[in-house]
């Protein structure tokens, strides 16, 4: 299709047809430039390089064997184990490092960054919080 015909088609039918679509002009749900990223560079003279390094390479593990489906229903019994709490961790990390110490008799009590604690717990809201927990 020529030129020529573009622009009478867009005279008969409305000029309005042959402009650029913009999020004003489109329906509601029309954004421009939104979804997927370009997988490579656009030159000056308009024309696509694909980059390698651009384009999305997903690792996926080989699953042979796999006995587990990878869809969890939602009749699905709730979990059984209680939501780990600061005395939780500390009892189950901490705690049996600083027995461990004390059986041997190398506790000392200003070398708490040892456990991963931090050095003062002034105005801290749990005492002895370790610092490896994901807050």
């Amino acid at each position: 299709m020529g030129l020529l015909s573009a622009l009478t088609r867009g005279l008969v039918r409305g000029a309005d047809r042959t402009a650029q679509m913009t999020s004003k002009r489109g329906p509601r749900t029309f954004y421009k430039s939104r979804g997927a990223m370009p997988a490579g560079v656009l030159t000056s003279s308009r024309k696509f390089i694909p980059v390698r390094e651009m384009i999305p390479e997903f690792v996926v593990p080989s699953l042979e064997g796999f006995n587990l489906k990878p869809y969890v229903s939602y009749k699905a019994p709730a979990g059984t184990e209680q939501p780990l709490t600061a005395e939780g961790l500390f009892a189950q990390v901490v705690a049996p490092q600083i027995e461990r110490d004390i059986e041997a008799g190398t506790f000392d009590k200003e070398q708490l960054e040892k456990y991963g604690l931090e050095k003062t717990q002034d105005g801290k809201l749990f005492k002895l919080y370790p610092k490896n927990f994901v807050r």
